[in-house]
Parts: C-alpha cells; structure tokens; sequence
C-alpha cells in the first residue's frame, strides 16, 4: 500500500483486478458496476448518488387530520421533489385517508393509497428540517419541534368543506382537483421557497 492510499486502492471491481487492461463494449471502455466494488472491513464503499440522498431534506407536512391536504402533499412532493425531499405528513389528529384525495392523486399519476393517516406523536423520532402547516387549525396546534425544525404555514382551502356545497360528484371532485393543483404547484418551488 502507497503512501496517501489509506487503503483506497483495495476499492477496486473484480474485473479491474483481474484484467490488466480494461473491458471493452463495442471498443470502448466498459465502466464497472458499483455493486461489485469491494471494500475492506470498516470501509463503506462509494455508490455514485449515495451522498445526495443522505442529504436529502425531511418536511413534514401537516393537517388537521392527515387525511387530505398533507397527504397530496406528501404524495406530491414524493413524486415530484423525491431526490431533495424526504417527505412525511401527519396531522394533530386521524381522520383515515380521504377517498376522494386518493382519486383525484390517481387521476394526476401519483398513488397515495398505500399510505396513511398518522398522529404527529408517531414520528417523535425524526427530526425534520421543515414542518409545513397546509391547514389554518394545524398552525395554531402545530406542537413544538426539538431541535433544528423550522415551522412553515402554507394553508390551502379544505377540499371537503368546498364540496358540501357542490350539485353533483363532478363539482365536489373539481373542488378536490383544485387543491390538488394549488399544493402540486407549492411543492414544484421546494425546498427553495422555503428558505426565501
């Protein structure tokens, strides 16, 4: 082992070390796959990404109930931001999932019906970067967070308040498209507009 090596030179694939040149694909050098990189004991080996994940932020977006707002939210951000955002919902009480949040979600390509309706207390063991409020009634309930977490209000109409009023399935769903939309178009600008 070279001076400076620290034992780097150990992380080589099994074909670098078995071939003296290269493996050639079409007449090209053929890059070797970071799952056959060996490392030594006690070395993690490097696997390209790895570190931007670990860095992604962790929001948390809460509701009243967790099952409507912060749960397209979370569905959104997962979909949208997935490689910045870890992202979590939950609210200052259970509902259960909205099946209409869940409908309207599938319309737009993105599936929330695995997950569900949590209370705030169940994820006591993250720490977040963010907690974003999606509700008025959450903000003036949001408990207090240890730590680092910053507390965001971003609120959205509450779709099943706007449907009690609509004549048919089409108007009360429309009213859940709307907010859908309104909190997709939020959840484009993170993590940026939350550090503005």
């Amino acid at each position: 082992m070279g001076a400076g090596d620290n034992g780097l030179s150990k992380l080589k694939p099994y074909c670098c070390r078995r071939r003296a040149r290269p493996r050639l694909w079409r007449g090209k050098p053929r890059a070797c796959h970071a799952s056959r990189v060996v490392a030594p004991f006690g070395m993690r080996p490097y696997v390209r990404g790895a570190e931007k994940m670990e860095q992604r932020l962790k929001i948390l977006f809460l509701c009243t109930g967790n099952s409507c707002r912060s749960q397209m939210a979370e569905g959104w951000a997962r979909a949208l931001k997935g490689d910045v955002i870890e992202a979590f919902s939950a609210g200052i009480e259970t509902h259960g999932m909205n099946p209409n949040a869940v409908k309207v979600m599938a319309e737009a390509g993105v599936d929330i019906s695995r997950q569900r309706s949590k209370h705030v207390d169940e994820l006591n063991g993250v720490t977040f970067d963010y907690a974003v409020t999606v509700c008025d009634n959450a903000y003036e309930s949001c408990p207090l967070f240890p730590g680092k977490t910053k507390v965001v209000h971003v609120g959205f109409d509450d779709p099943p308040r706007l449907a009690r009023t609509a004549r048919n399935e089409k108007e009360a769903l429309d009213c859940y498209r709307r907010v859908r939309d309104e909190i997709r178009d939020f959840v484009k600008g993170l993590p940026a507009d939350l550090v503005r």
